[in-house]
């Protein structure tokens, strides 16, 4: 603790004065973040470290597995970040992030007994979806690390469903404001894998190629036609 409180400190005398007049402009006109950020409490992903982002540019939440309840399902910090996130500052693009050696995927990947820890136990029920997922749809002799990158991977996929039963980021996707990410940090390699949501596949995000998008910016209305349609 001593040495975090030393870097307190640090921050007041060094790295402050560098950066005053970001930090000024900040405190006074307000933030107005590029994307909202949902990942893992693990202490070895740092949102803002793996985007070298400045203050101002990520909203972020942090909870353990990177979940995001289906709407109504729970209230707490997560609904109410995303909902202040779209509908105040109008962060356009969300990103929920899983990595490698997750331990609460670790949990669900091994059917790990969480008795003693019934709030755990009933955060990661938002991620048992993914869990049926991968016993009955992947081979049962793939190794222990496999079996937790599926894990990891699946569950980016089924909570990014879950965002969009939150009315808020629905009616953003439907007027084509919002744009949904799937990423999974491989803390081994030192990369990052974006979801392709025409593939359904997960690949390394690399300078110069196409940037893998789970749901990119479009309008998206099940009616329109019909209305033109009509209107013809």
């Amino acid at each position: 603790m001593n040495e975090l409180i030393g870097r307190v400190f640090s921050f007041e005398t060094k790295v402050f004065p560098n950066e005053s007049t970001l930090y000024n402009q900040l405190a006074s006109h307000g933030q107005s973040p590029k994307a909202l950020m949902i990942s893992c409490a693990d202490s070895r992903i740092v949102p803002e470290h793996i985007m070298q982002a400045q203050p101002g540019d990520l909203f972020v939440c942090r909870n353990a597995g990177n979940i995001v309840p289906p709407h109504d399902s729970q209230l707490g910090g997560v609904t109410a970040t995303v909902e202040y996130a779209v509908m105040v500052l109008g962060v356009r693009d969300i990103i929920v992030c899983g990595h490698s050696d997750c331990g609460a995927m670790k949990a669900l990947a091994t059917d790990a007994d969480l008795t003693g820890m019934p709030n755990v136990a009933a955060w990661l029920r938002h991620s048992h979806a993914a869990q049926k997922l991968c016993r009955e749809s992947y081979p049962a002799d793939l190794d222990a690390a496999e079996k937790l990158r599926n894990m990891a991977l699946e569950n980016v996929v089924v909570q990014l469903s879950h965002l969009r039963t939150h009315p808020s980021v629905a009616s953003g996707i439907a007027r084509g404001e919002i744009a949904l990410h799937g990423w999974y940090v491989d803390i081994h390699a030192g990369q990052v894998l974006g979801l392709d949501g025409e593939t359904g596949r997960f690949s390394v995000l690399r300078e110069g190629q196409k940037l893998p998008v789970a749901l990119p910016h479009g309008r998206r209305l099940a009616g329109e036609s019909l209305i033109a349609q009509s209107a013809e």
